[in-house]
């Protein structure tokens, strides 16, 4: 009998980059209502229609792919040491672990993967994902090279999000490869029925609206990385043990209210539902917020803006929201408070439309 070959299998793929140079990269994001996408949480919340609102950032985390002789898979990241390996011998738990178990899914050999960041490492913009995503996008486009199906942005998000949980062996949410496959300001629900799509998007602002917002946001990296699953790991225990329910329940609401102000343009309402939820989750882990943390969040309530750790927290960036004017008053205070941590600085960027490409 022979041997049945998965049609997403692509094999030594080097002599097809000598004359097909391929390459994708997907945007970064923030976020409010995260963890919420877990499946530990929307299942039994499913009668609140619980919700994570992300923006897209133009923060792009670019993936190449080069020939690479023989049949291994070496992958370079900056930041990380490079690493290289046979098929489906690389370890999981490697930094690097992730993008191998992607290339290990599709079977490929003969590849250098060349990822670049113009996000701070570890910094709680969904970076991991974002790779992975861009990584999937970047072997779609091999296949239809060879002649084979691609993928949906939907399949890619599936796909990242699968390997991913597979791979980091706790629960994972979806919203960043999310945000990372479709771009813009969208509100994704979580349907919580084994029967339909994992998620739905509900575009926020579209067209000029988005251009509008970049400046009614800044974002500040701390300086210092964080580890997600951490706090995530945390709320999920104290979720699943019974413990903080209630604090769930509101910020299941306050995430709807944040989406509401956002449609509404309502900068201020945001801002408020914003820092309601900070706080919220301040109480229940305290280390979201580092001493830097917690001066750039009151500086930002005291200017009437909104802030928000991304992510999990626990290091990483800030983010906030607020009217015009008062991130214009907000932006040179979150200036100099940065400038104390030779590491820290205000990220420029702006609202990506576009997703993976």
């Amino acid at each position: 009998m022979a041997t049945q070959t998965h049609p997403m299998t692509l094999g030594n793929i080097g002599p097809l980059l000598d004359s097909h140079p391929i390459g994708a990269s997907a945007p970064c994001r923030i976020d409010f209502g995260g963890t919420l996408d877990i499946s530990s949480f929307h299942y039994p919340l499913r009668h609140l229609v619980p919700s994570t609102v992300n923006i897209a950032l133009d923060r792009r985390t670019s993936v190449r792919l080069h020939p690479h002789t023989g049949d291994q898979v070496r992958i370079s990241s900056a930041g990380l040491a490079e690493a290289e390996y046979y098929p489906s011998t690389a370890p999981y738990d490697h930094p690097l672990g992730l993008m191998f178990a992607m290339a290990d899914y599709f079977q490929v050999s003969g590849v250098h993967i060349d990822i670049q960041s113009s996000s701070p490492p570890r910094s709680g913009l969904g970076g991991s994902s974002v790779a992975a995503v861009a990584l999937i996008a970047a072997f779609s486009k091999a296949l239809t090279a060879m002649g084979k199906k691609g993928l949906s942005r939907d399949r890619m998000v599936l796909l990242a999000h699968a390997i991913e949980q597979s791979v980091a062996g706790v629960p994972c949410g979806l919203q960043d490869q999310l945000a990372a496959a479709f771009g813009g300001v969208n509100a994704w629900t979580w349907p919580a029925d084994p029967g339909l799509p994992p998620f739905a998007g509900n575009p926020l602002l579209e067209g000029e609206a988005l251009r509008r917002l970049d400046r009614h946001l800044l974002v500040a990296y701390l300086g210092v990385t964080h580890i997600s699953k951490d706090v995530n790991s945390s709320w999920v225990r104290q979720f699943i043990s019974g413990n903080s329910r209630k604090n769930w329940h509101e910020i299941a609401r306050l995430t709807q209210d944040f989406a509401g102000a956002i449609i509404r343009w309502d900068m201020r309402a945001a801002a408020q539902a914003m820092n309601r939820e900070t706080a919220i989750r301040k109480a229940m882990t305290p280390q979201v917020l580092d001493d830097m943390g917690d001066r750039l969040a009151a500086a930002a309530l005291t200017a009437g803006c909104g802030a928000r750790f991304t992510g999990a927290g626990g290091g990483g960036c800030l983010w906030a929201i607020g009217a015009a004017d008062a991130m214009a008053a907000l932006r040179p205070v979150w200036e100099r408070l940065v400038s104390e941590r030779p590491t820290a600085g205000l990220l420029a960027c702006g609202v990506d439309d576009n997703g993976v490409m």
